[in-house]
């Protein structure tokens, strides 16, 4: 299988990439919902709402945090995660730019 060539791509389809790929799985979308309903930092709290383990937990939460969507922060041996304000705007603005750009009345297809 080749590697992709994401150098020949823009910044911006990268990062608008990137926040689809960590919003590609259900598992996140529901993080996602969960610390926008707390509005604040959650630590030990998401393992108990999903039907997931710790470990499958830990690796979605690392993929959001790797696409800019949340933050951690170090909590004596615990990490609480809360939604990262200025790239949730950013990813806000992209996908809002990229999904406002088709006008379907201007659309001709097969």
């Amino acid at each position: 299988m080749g590697t992709a060539k994401l150098e020949e791509f823009t910044v911006r389809d990268n990062r608008i990439a990137r926040y689809a790929k960590a919003l590609g799985h259900p598992a996140r979308v529901a993080i996602l919902k969960f610390l926008i309903a707390k509005k604040s930092c959650i630590c030990g709290d998401i393992v108990d709402e999903l039907p997931l383990s710790q470990s499958t937990v830990s690796q979605h939460l690392k993929e959001l945090k790797e696409a800019g969507l949340i933050q951690g922060e170090i909590d004596g041996k615990r990490v609480c995660y809360c939604i990262d304000p200025k790239e949730w705007e950013r990813a806000k603005r992209s996908l809002t730019e990229l999904m406002d750009s088709f006008v379907a009345d201007d659309a001709k297809c097969c």
